[in-house]
């Protein structure tokens, strides 16, 4: 297993989060309680190349009738975004916000983790409630857009 593995799960353990590891697989999932929500969480390192990703995975999938309008808010909340991205799978709607980090030469460190997790954790949390009525209020994107980012 790749050596930047045991960082990640250092990381997690320190940080006092109870996860558990997918298989065999560099990957740990754990969940995370926000302010709008509660939703699972994946910790991964890419063995190929030498990225870790972090994914949080929103806890509801867009019903296909409401992706287009799910699709116009993610649009708008990406654009400003500087850490990450959202990301929506049209074919079933699920939704994750995902950071990444290329790590080259092993500069993976606990400070570096922890950017990347928290960063990624307060932009679901801030764009959830939003995310929430778009699909169940059926609340404009762009309104829905105006009230994730007062």
């Amino acid at each position: 297993m790749n050596e930047l593995f045991p960082i990640i799960e250092k990381f997690f353990t320190d940080d006092e989060w109870y996860f558990i590891q997918l298989g065999n697989q560099p990957i740990l999932q754990m969940t995370f309680q926000g302010k709008n929500g509660k939703w699972t969480c994946y910790a991964q390192i890419h063995e190929e190349q030498p990225i870790f990703f972090f994914f949080s995975i929103c806890p509801v999938n867009v019903p296909e009738d409401k992706r287009q309008k799910m699709a116009e808010f993610l649009t708008r909340a990406n654009y400003g975004l500087k850490v990450g991205n959202f990301e929506m799978d049209f074919s079933d709607g699920e939704i994750r916000y995902k950071t990444s980090l290329n790590v080259e030469n092993d500069q993976l460190s606990g400070p570096i983790i922890r950017n990347l997790v928290y960063a990624n954790l307060w932009t679901m949390d801030r764009y959830l409630a939003g995310i929430l009525s778009v699909i169940y209020g059926n609340i404009d994107p762009a309104e829905a857009i105006k009230k994730s980012e007062a």
